[in-house]
């Protein structure tokens, strides 16, 4: 992971830099992403933050699935190392924009769905493959669910690997507040973060926090029965793998 400060104009970029790994968070990368956050809260340079992807091929795949995540044996306790990669989850109310500069998909959602809002190029696309594989897409569903209509998220969650949801069509539906030609997303998002953080800093921290005060209630208690959710649901990892490797490859449409 990378991030570089520009103090002149107050904009700091996070850049997830795995993109031989299709920038998949592993459990290095998600801790970085936590204290990266927390290190923002108390850094006053840092009035707006854009973060993105290495690479043109994808914004962020999910979590890294050669990342070992050890899981404890009670059904009561889920240990998601994703749980604290956003700001929100770290309690940073400065304004965060999101990149998206290729494909987005599954473990990708908390990150995107704890954006102020999204800019991306338009061969973006949005997947969440969680069903294909036996698993409960519960987080990341929720996520969504405060970004984009019902039907289409139950949509996304439901098709899995089947379907891509094109960057236009996430424009459409409200995800994406702006679309640019190939590679342009990150300069327009550092562009309109530099905006926003020419702005008196108390102002606009207090505008982010209304604006999520707005939906939080909801949001709240959907994320607190995520966990539960995904014990009762998905399949034994033994079995995910089996779906894995049969279902690895195949056709799907982008719409």
């Amino acid at each position: 992971m990378r991030t570089a400060v520009d103090e002149e104009t107050g904009v700091a970029v996070l850049t997830l830099d795995r993109p031989q790994r299709h920038n998949a968070i592993d459990l290095d990368t998600a801790a970085e992403l936590t204290a990266t956050w927390r290190r923002f809260r108390h850094d006053d340079t840092v009035r707006a933050v854009v973060v993105t992807g290495a690479g043109e091929k994808a914004f962020c795949s999910g979590i890294d699935r050669a990342a070992e995540v050890p899981q404890p044996a009670s059904p009561y306790t889920i240990d998601d190392p994703l749980r604290t990669i956003g700001p929100k989850a770290n309690d940073l109310w400065k304004p965060v924009i999101a990149a998206v500069n290729g494909m987005a998909c599954g473990g990708a959602f908390y990150l995107i769905g704890e954006a102020e809002f999204v800019v991306a190029d338009e061969h973006a696309t949005f997947f969440d493959p969680h069903t294909t594989y036996g698993m409960v897409s519960a987080y990341e569903s929720v996520h969504m669910a405060q970004r984009m209509p019902f039907g289409e998220v139950a949509r996304m969650a439901l098709m899995g690997t089947a379907e891509r949801i094109s960057a236009r069509r996430a424009y459409e539906t409200g995800l994406v507040s702006e679309l640019t030609p190939t590679g342009g997303a990150l300069a327009a998002a550092v562009l309109a973060a530099a905006t926003i953080a020419s702005y008196p800093t108390e102002a606009v921290q207090g505008t982010v926090r209304a604006l999520w005060s707005a939906k939080e209630a909801a949001r709240t208690q959907g994320l607190a029965h995520a966990p539960h959710l995904i014990t009762l649901g998905n399949l034994p990892p033994d079995r995910q793998a089996a779906l894995f490797a049969t279902r690895r490859s195949g056709g799907f449409r982008t719409r």
